[in-house]
C-alpha cells in the first residue's frame, strides 16, 4: 500500500459518521428531485440515472483534479482497473439504473422503504466478506428500526410523494438496487483506504456514469444529448444540477467516504435507516402534508433504535464497569 497522510474522518471517527448523515441526507431528498425532474420534462427513469452521474462523476472528478493529494487517477486504474471497472459496472451502473427504474414503477415512498434495507444486506455482506459478526443488537434494533418504517410509509403520509400506482416490478428493481449497493459498499473497503475516497469515488461513478449513458443507449434507444439541458424547462433544468451537484458529486463523496472511514460499516450504515424519516420531513416542509400520531410514532422508533445501537457498546461498558 502507498503511504498517504490519514483523513480527518479516520482520525476522528465521528467526522465518519457525520459525513454518513450528510450523504444519507442527499440520498433522502433524491427520489423527490427525479420526480421533479420526470414531472416537468420527458426525462424519467435510466436517463435520470445517465445525467446523475454523468455529470455528477464528472464533477467528481473535476474536484479530484483539483485536490493535489487526489490529482492521480491514473494509478489505481494500472494497479486495479479490473477491480474498479466491475465497481463501477455494478456497484454504481447497474445499482442506479435500478434505482432510477425502480420510480418509473413503484411510488416514491416504497422506492425509499425498500432500498432503506440496504443496512441488513451491509451487515450480511460484512459478515460474509470480512467475518464481522452481525451481533444481536444489530439485529433487534435493525428489526424494530424496519417496522417503524413500515408504519411510517403505511401510515400514507408520504402519499404525497407518490408517483404511479405500487407495482412488484419496481419493488424488485429497488431490492436489486439495495443489494448492489451493499456490495459495492462493503468490498470497495480496502481500494479508499489505499488511494482515499476522493480517487476513487470520482473514478468508479465516472465510469459507472459513462456505462449507464452507453447502457441506456444501447438497451432503450435512448442516448443521453447533455447539450440539452439548457433548452429544458427551469425546474427541470435546476433539479437536474441539484441531483448532479448534490445529491452526487457531493453527498456521494461524504457517504461513501464516510462508511469507508467508520470503524463499524454497519453501524455507519444504520444512519441510512432516517432516510425515510427525512422524505417525511420533506413532505411535511415542501408538499404541506401533516403527520399522524402514529407515523410521529414510528418516527420516534427508528429515530430511538439507531441512537440505542450507536450508543450500545457505550451503555454495555458502563453496565460492566457498574456491575463491577
Amino acid at each position: 500500500m502507498s503511504e498517504r497522510p490519514a483523513p480527518l474522518w479516520h482520525r476522528y471517527p465521528w467526522l465518519a459518521y457525520l459525513a454518513v448523515f450528510i450523504g444519507v441526507c442527499g440520498h433522502a431528498s433524491s427520489e423527490f428531485v427525479a420526480k421533479l425532474i420526470s414531472n416537468n420534462s420527458d426525462i424519467a427513469g435510466p436517463e435520470v440515472s445517465v445525467w446523475r452521474f454523468v455529470l455528477g462523476g464528472l464533477g467528481l472528478v473535476i474536484v479530484a483534479l483539483l485536490v493535489p493529494s487526489s490529482r492521480d487517477l491514473m494509478t489505481p486504474l494500472k494497479r486495479n482497473g479490473l477491480a474498479l471497472l466491475g465497481f463501477s459496472v455494478f456497484g454504481v451502473a447497474i445499482a442506479y439504473l435500478f434505482f432510477h427504474w425502480s420510480l418509473d414503477y413503484a411510488t416514491v415512498p416504497q422506492v425509499a422503504t425498500v432500498v432503506t434495507t440496504a443496512p441488513i444486506f451491509i451487515g450480511i455482506i460484512n459478515m460474509v466478506a470480512n467475518k464481522v459478526p452481525l451481533t444481536t443488537a444489530k439485529i433487534a434494533t435493525g428489526t424494530a428500526a424496519v417496522i417503524g418504517v413500515a408504519f411510517l410509509v403505511t401510515d400514507g403520509a408520504l402519499l404525497a410523494l407518490a408517483g404511479e400506482p405500487s407495482n412488484l416490478i419496481g419493488i424488485v428493481f429497488a431490492i436489486l438496487c439495495a443489494l448492489f449497493m451493499s456490495i459495492y459498499l462493503v468490498l470497495i473497503k480496502p481500494y479508499i483506504e489505499e488511494y482515499g475516497a476522493l480517487r476513487i469515488t470520482a473514478i468508479t461513478l465516472f465510469i459507472g456514469g459513462v456505462t449507464l449513458w452507453l447502457g441506456v443507449g444501447l438497451l432503450f434507444g435512448k442516448w443521453v444529448n447533455f447539450a440539452v439541458l439548457t433548452s429544458l424547462d427551469a425546474i427541470a433544468a435546476i433539479a437536474i444540477i441539484v441531483l448532479a451537484v448534490y445529491n452526487t458529486t457531493i453527498t456521494q463523496w461524504l457517504w461513501i467516504g464516510g462508511l469507508a472511514a467508520a470503524p463499524d460499516i454497519t453501524r455507519a450504515m444504520y444512519l441510512f435507516f432516517l432516510k425515510p424519516v427525512m422524505a417525511a420531513f420533506l413532505a411535511v416542509v415542501f408538499l404541506g402534508t401533516s403527520l399522524s400520531v402514529w407515523q410521529v410514532l414510528a418516527i420516534l422508533v427508528i429515530c430511538s433504535a439507531v441512537a440505542i445501537e450507536a450508543s450500545w457498546d457505550r451503555l454495555f461498558s458502563r453496565q460492566a464497569a457498574t456491575a463491577d
